[in-house]
């Protein structure tokens, strides 16, 4: 029992005596002691066995490393959709600067939309890959980031905002002797005279374009505004393109407006609007006159008819007029409209709009009325075969039953291709649209 205990003794004083040694090398070897079952085995000394209830200090070796968190990944440009195949880069952040998680580095202009490339986490821009304006396909490298690091434009800015927050030190009383030849350092207020005179001078060399108002400022045309010159052009070469008008009595319209806005908004967290009435009426509408439904396939020669109402609605941008989709009208009610169409003008405001949002359409609605427009010929969105355009509501004297009242009313016009609508089905498509939205009880009786 003596003797067991000895070698347990001298085995744990070898044991600390070995760690106290590798204490300052335990990065780089291990010490030489480690466990069998229940026995403690030590270099060049015997082994000594004991019971399993025998507690025995274990020595645990581990390596550390420095962790690299100022890693450069390289961000590409994003997949774009099907009928997207290139866009150009505007850069809204230049190298060398900070950004954070999720911030927008630049933004891609396809024809149809713009695509937003953020950060894929904070750190400093180390390099740009493609020049402002370059083209680049999906999968371009764009930009290089070194993660977790700080703009060193940033740091100069945070010094020198460190000693203007100490206070400046009490003025010390002013000695005779020292008056005069305090007098000769006043040339560092003449080298800020200078710096506010170059400034000033500056000024004037911009003043011609606004003063004279006769400068010129050129402004590289986008691809989504160059997209669309070319759609219309192609618009007006293809199509044979007429129009068709007529005028709408919006008092009916109104007085439901007005009458159940307060109720419809407590329902559907929506504002009841006109524009929902001129959608499910041209979705009515199309239905009773397919052809202005149908689209002409020019590379086969047929006409294709849509058994789905897929209407776009124009919304214009700060970068061009898109027109997002609202899918499958036939079966949606003023509710569901005006919801989608919250929905995606949201979107359009934000810059978020989708190629898919946009893509398709078998009928558009323009609606410039929002902007105080009294009459109006749209141009057909191709290869679309018809467009509405609806104008402002102004009070005007109507004949009604021999007398002359002031009613709201607004003008409507739809233009149309000749080459596949004739214009008895442009008429009565239009007409139609007049009789659901001055009397919207036409859709319940489906009349």
């Amino acid at each position: 029992m003596l003797s067991r205990s000895r070698c347990a003794y001298r085995t744990l004083g070898r044991c600390l005596s070995a760690a106290s040694q590798a204490k300052n090398v335990l990065l780089r070897q291990s010490v030489s002691v480690f466990t069998v079952g229940s026995q403690l085995i030590y270099r060049n000394s015997p082994p000594c066995e004991f019971g399993s209830s025998a507690n025995i200090p274990h020595i645990r070796c581990f390596k550390t490393s420095i962790v690299h968190t100022e890693d450069v990944v390289t961000v590409k440009t994003p997949a774009f959709a099907e009928s997207v195949s290139e866009g150009d880069v505007r850069w809204e952040k230049a190298v060398g600067d900070s950004v954070t998680e999720d911030e927008v580095v630049c933004e891609i202009e396809t024809d149809k939309t713009s695509v937003q490339v953020p950060a894929p986490a904070a750190g400093v821009i180390e390099e740009l890959l493609v020049p402002d304006g370059g083209k680049v396909e999906g999968g371009t490298p764009l930009f290089k980031l070194r993660k977790g690091a700080v703009s060193a434009k940033a740091a100069p800015s945070t010094a020198a905002e460190a000693p203007a927050a100490v206070p400046p030190p009490p003025p010390s009383p002013p000695l005779p002797a020292a008056a005069p030849a305090a007098r000769p350092p006043v040339a560092p207020p003449a080298a800020q005279a200078k710096q506010v005179y170059a400034t000033k001078a500056a000024a004037p060399a911009a003043a011609p374009l606004t003063s004279a108002g006769r400068g010129e400022n050129r402004v590289k045309m986008n691809r989504m505004r160059l997209r669309i010159a070319q759609r219309l052009k192609e618009a007006q070469t293809t199509c044979a393109m007429l129009t068709t008008f007529n005028e709408v009595d919006m008092s009916n319209i109104q007085d439901m407006r007005t009458i159940h806005k307060d109720a419809f908004l407590k329902k559907h967290n929506i504002k009841l609007g006109f524009m929902s009435a001129f959608v499910r009426a041209a979705a009515h509408a199309l239905s009773e006159q397919p052809a202005v439904n149908a689209v002409i396939d020019d590379t086969t020669k047929e006409i294709v008819y849509r058994d789905y109402v897929d209407i776009s609605v124009a919304v214009a941008t700060p970068k061009g007029l898109v027109v997002p989709v609202i899918r499958n009208v036939e079966t949606m009610n003023f509710a569901d409209i005006e919801k989608t169409i919250n929905a995606l003008g949201e979107k359009a405001r934000n810059n978020e709009l989708a190629v898919e949002d946009m893509d398709g359409g078998t009928f558009t609605i323009s609606n410039g009325g929002v902007f105080g427009s009294m009459f109006g010929t749209p141009i057909i969105n191709p290869p679309q075969s018809a467009i509405l355009g609806m104008h402002g509501i102004f009070d005007r004297p109507v004949a009604i039953d021999g007398e002359v009242a002031v009613r709201p009313m607004m003008y409507v016009a739809l233009t149309y291709d000749h080459r596949l609508v004739d214009g008895r089905e442009a008429v009565t498509f239009l007409r139609k649209i007049k009789a659901v939205v001055e009397d919207p009880r036409v859709l319940l009786l489906d009349m």
